[in-house]
C-alpha cells in the first residue's frame, strides 16, 4: 500500500488533514510491507495459529504437553481438572489434536497393542511454540495489575 492511499484512509472522516509526514504514515507502509501482497489469507499459519492460541481448549492443550507424553483417556482428564470451563470432550479434544498435529506441534504415536494406544508429545516445534507462548504469557502476567485497572477505567 502506497503512503499517498495511506493518507486518503487517515482523512475519512477526520476533521483535522493528515498529511504525507504523519509518522503513522511510515510505520502503515512498514506494516504492510511486512504483511506482504497480498495480506495474509484466512488459512494463512500467522492467523490461524493465533486464533487457535486464543480457543478455549488449544493452549491449555499445548501446556499440558508440554509437560510430557500423555494418552488421549489421561490428557483428556487432566485437561478437565486444570480448566476453568471444566471437562472437555472427546470429540472436542480429538478436533483440537488433530489440528495441532497438522500444524506440526503434536506428534500422535500408535502403538500396535490390543486394546489399541495412542500417545501424544510435543513436536520439536511444538516446543518451540510452548516457550514463546510462556513469554507471551508472563507478559500478560507481569502486567496483569495495568490491564485490570485499564478494565476497571471508565471508557472515553
Amino acid at each position: 500500500m502506497d503512503s499517498g492511499r495511506i493518507v486518503e484512509l487517515l482523512n475519512i472522516g477526520e476533521e483535522k488533514a493528515v498529511s504525507a509526514g504523519d509518522p503513522r504514515v511510515q510505520n502503515l507502509e512498514d506494516l504492510a510491507q511486512q504483511m506482504g501482497a497480498p495480506p495474509p489469507g484466512r488459512d494463512a499459519p500467522v492467523r490461524e495459529v493465533m486464533a487457535r492460541l486464543g480457543d478455549n481448549w488449544s493452549a491449555l492443550i499445548l501446556k499440558v504437553l508440554a509437560t510430557g507424553t500423555y494418552r488421549h483417556a489421561t490428557l483428556k482428564r487432566v485437561i478437565g481438572a486444570l480448566s476453568s470451563e471444566g471437562a472437555i470432550s472427546q470429540r472436542m479434544l480429538t478436533l483440537r489434536l488433530r489440528a495441532l498435529e497438522r500444524d506440526g506441534f503434536v506428534a500422535r504415536t500408535e502403538h500396535g497393542t490390543i486394546p489399541p494406544r495412542v500417545d501424544y508429545a510435543l513436536t520439536p516445534l511444538g516446543r518451540a511454540l510452548a516457550v514463546e507462548f510462556d513469554r507471551l504469557l508472563g507478559w500478560i502476567e507481569a502486567h496483569e495489575a495495568e490491564i485490570i485497572a485499564a478494565r476497571a477505567s471508565p471508557s472515553d
